[in-house]
């Protein structure tokens, strides 16, 4: 009989879901490091979690189960604990007669399974999802557990730390004010500090935040969260603790902690549910103590997928054509955190083969990707992204990404290199696929040299997706349904869908988020605008007769499909709501 890896191989081979090349490389770590077979490939990127659950449920005969919409039985809780449940990544979904039903990460743990039927007294019947899927299920379902240890730790800090900090100041005062740093050092060492800022981070991750932010205030202190794109407050230390917890972040940054007067820019890896998660920090000197902002980099939420972002089928189509093109140029322009990155990174996944060699230069490398040589740009040693490629010209690249094209240097080298035979992909901030052309005129590039090169530009957003669990119909006004042509035959609202807000999207009726984009494709048409350096909005209309669809209508059309809502798509492209 095959064993399992045969039979996973088998069924992800048979499926088309990776690579024979991947496949080999990743059996190589396997042999090196150890691990299992499906977390290496899920680390390197080869495979999503979704295409990775079917491809077992083939493999070893178990019926997959998605948690997502399942109401699971509070009664239950009193069989399995939340520990029991977090050890072993799993979480109980239904009980009949003597048979325990249970939803898995890895339904072959044996151990798993035999200690659970001693515990029960009953029969295990294992069913397969994603550790994401138990991940999210164990927070609503046993509550995530940090949101308490933090309101607990709150507490005891208004009363511990005044203590703590009269005892750092009278340290101080004793030695003169020498040993400054030394004084923080330990004070990042108290267990307190420690249990909360690691609370704090253990969180953001919890709840899928992209940043973290620490705001010291004149007598409080302010905790942020950014989680699809909109901040919310969180439990917040007492202010005598403030400096303690950015000495801590800085030890963990490996930073000076004795600087108070520069900003301080750094990183680290910190372990949350069994992964490492990057943390890119960033501190700024305030009137009132050190400004916190820390990005979170979560692998296992990135995804790298162009099929899976959001964009229209038809922009998409137009998107991979160009992609396949041996060189030449396509730009992902909007303001920071629209998902430009992201949407370079799925290109170069889509593109990516044993035969060609890419390299990025980025600043700085958000994201390892397997098989793609990433150069980080440094410009405190002068390492620029302009310098940066001239370098990499003579490393015979195929592909070429470039962070972001921030000056007129980077877009004249960038430019160059899609001429020279190479594509080139990279960022900009502008706030339209149009505005994206003059910009680069702008920078002093000649139009003929953007007809030459220039493919596709790319201008996007990212709106929140309604919680599928909380969502509800509703009919918009009847002059704001007509003036955005949502309306049915008779002339009445088409029913549209929002979030009531509830535990599992934290009240604000949305869970998650994708992209809404704009494909600027260079046709012939726009290429003479361009060579007679036409203004932004003739661009504009000519795009939009040659088929282009504006960031407002493909937030309408989203809204229409019961994905987002109008608030959203207006939030996020600079309208307002009328009528």
């Amino acid at each position: 009989m095959a064993s399992l890896k045969d039979r996973l191989v088998n069924a992800l081979l048979s499926r088309g879901l990776i690579q024979q090349a991947q496949l080999e490389e990743a059996l190589v770590v396997q042999r090196t490091h150890g691990g299992t077979l499906q977390k290496i490939l899920l680390e390197r990127g080869y495979i999503g979690e979704p295409d990775l659950l079917a491809a077992l449920s083939q493999g070893l005969g178990i019926p997959p189960i998605s948690l997502g919409r399942m109401k699971l039985d509070p009664n239950l809780k009193g069989l399995i604990s939340r520990e029991v449940a977090l050890q072993y990544q799993l979480i109980p979904v239904s009980c009949i007669g003597q048979t325990l039903t249970v939803a898995m990460a890895d339904p072959l743990n044996i151990f798993a399974l035999d200690t659970l039927a001693a515990m029960t007294g009953l029969s295990i019947n294992p069913l397969l999802t994603t550790g994401k899927d138990v991940r999210d299920a164990i927070d609503q379902y046993y509550g995530t557990g940090v949101e308490e240890t933090l309101k607990e730790m709150v507490r005891k800090a208004e009363s511990d730390s005044a203590d703590l900090a009269a005892e750092v100041a009278a340290t101080a005062a004793a030695k003169g004010g020498q040993n400054e740093a030394d004084d923080l050092l330990r004070q990042t060492q108290e267990m307190p500090v420690v249990k909360f800022t690691d609370a704090l981070l253990t969180r953001a991750v919890r709840i899928h935040a992209s940043d973290l932010i620490i705001e010291p205030q004149e007598k409080t202190v302010r905790v942020r969260y950014r989680v699809d794109g909109v901040l919310q407050e969180g439990p917040a230390p007492a202010k005598q603790l403030h400096s303690a917890v950015v000495s801590r972040v800085k030890v963990m940054s490996e930073l000076n902690i004795a600087e108070r007067r520069l900003p301080q820019d750094g990183h680290f890896k910190f372990k949350v549910d069994d992964r490492l998660v990057d943390f890119r920090v960033s501190i700024l000197p305030s009137a009132f103590g050190g400004n916190v902002c820390l990005r979170i980099l979560d692998k296992g939420e990135i995804k790298l997928d162009i099929s899976t972002l959001g964009f229209d089928p038809d922009d998409l189509k137009k998107l991979k054509a160009c992609a396949q093109r041996p060189h030449g140029m396509i730009l992902s322009t909007g303001p920071t955190g629209s998902g430009k990155t992201t949407t370079m990174y799925a290109l170069l996944k889509l593109i990516d083969r044993p035969e060609r060699n890419l390299v990025t230069v980025e600043d700085p490398v958000e994201f390892e990707l397997p098989g793609v040589n990433q150069v980080s740009a440094k410009p405190d040693i002068e390492l620029t992204f302009a310098k940066a490629l001239r370098s990499i010209l003579r490393q015979d690249p195929d592909v070429i990404m470039v962070g972001e094209i921030r000056d007129s240097e980077t877009a004249d080298m960038a430019v160059k290199s899609a001429l020279t035979g190479h594509l080139v992909l990279s960022t900009l901030h502008t706030n339209s696929a149009a505005g994206s052309v003059i910009r680069l005129m702008n920078m002093g590039l000649e139009p003929f040299l953007l007809n030459s090169c220039l493919m596709a530009v790319l201008g996007q957003r990212l709106v929140r997706r309604v919680c599928a669990k909380c969502a509800e119909p509703y009919q918009p006004a009847q002059g704001l349904a007509e003036k955005l042509g949502l309306v049915d035959t008779k002339g009445q609202p088409l029913e549209l869908v929002r979030g009531r807000g509830c535990r599992t999207c934290f009240q604000s009726g949305y869970a998650g988020r994708e992209v809404i984009a704009e494909a600027l494709i260079m046709t012939p048409e726009v290429r003479e605008l361009v060579l007679r350096r036409a203004p932004e909005r003739e661009i504009e209309q000519t795009a939009r007769k040659l088929g282009m669809k504006t960031l407002r209508e493909q937030g309408v059309m989203k809204a229409r499909q019961h994905i987002t809502t109008l608030e959203e798509i207006f939030r996020t492209t600079l309208g307002e709501v009328v009528g």
